[in-house]
């Protein structure tokens, strides 16, 4: 089934500058980009999009990690993206993930793991909805 995932390079991976190399494994896994942008989020956009931890013990730390530099928002779309996706993206805990994903490859821990993968197709409308502006929507 074709889907479309949210794909968020997080502050520790623009830092490290490896926004290429997660766009091109993408790419090279047969994804196709749909729209990407740099931001500087503020809190509010941040709240908005992670609302689902909200009260989890993680998330007010979490929350600040996100707004402390930019990120990179992205929207693909490929067969089984958001399982296939996720698969490429490894372990939230980066000790864990598998050899060879992004996470195992960039990430330094479980907060500061390089990426965001939407979870559901639900999830990936709702967070595409949240970084993309109706007016970017309607072209992808």
């Amino acid at each position: 089934m074709i889907e479309k995932t949210c794909i968020l390079v997080k502050p520790d991976g623009v830092n490290k500058k490896v926004v290429g190399k997660v766009l091109d494994r993408l790419e090279s896994e047969g994804f196709n980009l749909l729209s990407l942008k740099m931001i500087y989020p503020d809190k509010e956009l941040i709240e908005s999009f992670y609302s689902v931890h909200k009260g989890k013990f993680f998330y007010e730390s979490f929350i600040q990690f996100m707004v402390s530099g930019p990120i990179i928002a992205t929207a693909w779309q490929g067969e089984n993206a958001i399982v296939r996706t996720r698969k490429i993206i490894g372990s939230t805990d980066c000790q864990k993930a598998e050899p060879g994903t992004l996470r195992k490859l960039y990430g330094t821990d479980t907060r500061e793991n390089l990426v965001h993968g939407s979870d559901s197709v639900e999830s990936a409308n709702r967070e595409i909805s949240i970084m993309f502006k109706t007016t970017e929507l309607s072209r992808i």
